[in-house]
């Protein structure tokens, strides 16, 4: 299998971790899908990382997709539980997780415009988002059901990547504050080799 995507993205980190974990072998191919020239609209149409390549006829993109595919293959560990009501509740989790990694990204790209063209009241707008997110996954952790629980989950990974984009990314300095449960599940997910083997370059 290839993985086209990029170091800095916890999307892609997200994908890499679940491959890593089910000691799945593939090859990760490294592409910015923000400069014109960017081949990754050749495997996904909207032009974004992560996909999937799984053979020349079989190609999967968006992040969520990829993992309930990845998933479908029952390679241990299983990340996502086959009980229909209980699988939407770990994929609510990665949706708050992944939602946070979205706000935090648009932060990113409006930081890189030049002053004039930034706008106070969209950063905030963001920023509450992350804080929300934060708040509701702090609560799905204190509850040790679907996230934090006995056994690694879709709902872990999805969490842990995107506070460490939030680390990586500075974007919100403070977000350990109030949030307990959370930074014990975080500094527990980042000691694993899969979190280890996929940290974002610093340069």
């Amino acid at each position: 299998m290839k993985l086209i995507g990029n170091y800095t993205s916890p999307f892609a980190r997200k994908i890499s971790v679940i491959m890593l974990e089910k000691g799945i072998t593939f090859e990760f191919v490294n592409e910015s899908p923000w400069h014109e020239e960017s081949p990754v609209p050749q495997y996904n149409p909207l032009g974004k990382v992560p996909a999937l390549v799984v053979n020349d006829d079989q190609t999967w993109f968006d992040s969520a997709i990829i993992a309930e595919y990845l998933d479908s293959l029952d390679i241990a560990p299983a990340l996502i539980p086959r009980d229909t009501l209980q699988s939407l509740r770990v994929r609510q989790i990665e949706v708050l997780a992944d939602g946070v990694c979205d706000a935090a990204l648009v932060i990113v790209r409006h930081q890189m415009l030049p002053p004039a063209q930034q706008s106070t009241n969209e950063l905030l707008r963001q920023r509450e988002k992350i804080r929300r997110g934060l708040d509701a996954l702090e609560h799905e952790a204190a509850k040790s059901e679907w996230l934090n629980g006995t056994h690694i989950t879709l709902a872990d990974i999805a969490t842990a990547c995107a506070i460490g984009y939030l680390n990586f990314r500075h974007v919100a300095p403070n977000w350990c504050v109030g949030r307990p449960t959370l930074v014990k599940l975080v500094e527990k997910m980042f000691q694993r080799e899969s979190f280890a083997r996929t940290v974002p370059p610093t340069a």
